[in-house]
C-alpha cells in the first residue's frame, strides 16, 4: 500500500482544515487506517483510527470533539476534517494503513505539516 498524505498548511487558532490521504496497491477495504502526528521535540501520537468499512473510529482526547476522520474506500482516500484548530496541533501529519485497529500504522505515507499560528 502506498499512502500520500496533502492538505496540511499554516491557520490561525480556531480555524479548519480537511487532511486527505490518497491511497494506491493493495485494496484499501482490507485495512484499518489512521493519522498519526508528532510535534517537534514530542513523541509520536495515534490522533485518528477508523476501521476497514468505516463503522467504527477512535480518537485521542486531545482532539475529541473537533476531528473527523473518514473514508471513501471506493476512492482509495481518507481524511481527517479539523476543526477549531489550536496551536498545540501544530505538527507533521501521516496517514497510516495497518491490519490492527488499535495500531493501525504498518504503512506510512509521507507527512503534511500543520502549522496553527496567529
Amino acid at each position: 500500500v502506498q499512502l500520500q498524505a496533502s492538505g496540511g498548511g499554516l491557520v490561525q487558532p480556531g480555524g479548519s482544515l480537511r487532511l486527505s490521504c490518497a491511497a494506491s496497491g493493495s485494496a484499501l477495504g482490507f485495512y484499518n487506517m489512521g493519522w498519526y502526528r508528532q510535534a517537534p521535540g514530542k513523541q509520536r501520537e495515534l490522533v485518528a483510527a477508523i476501521s476497514t468499512g468505516g463503522g467504527s473510529t477512535r480518537y485521542a482526547d486531545s482532539v475529541k470533539g473537533r476531528f473527523t476522520i473518514s473514508r471513501d474506500n471506493p476512492k482509495y482516500t481518507m481524511y481527517l476534517q479539523m476543526n477549531n484548530l489550536k496551536p498545540e496541533d501544530t505538527a507533521d501529519y501521516y496517514c497510516t494503513a495497518g491490519t490492527d485497529y488499535s495500531r493501525p500504522n504498518t504503512y506510512w505515507g509521507q507527512g503534511t505539516q500543520v502549522t496553527v499560528s496567529s
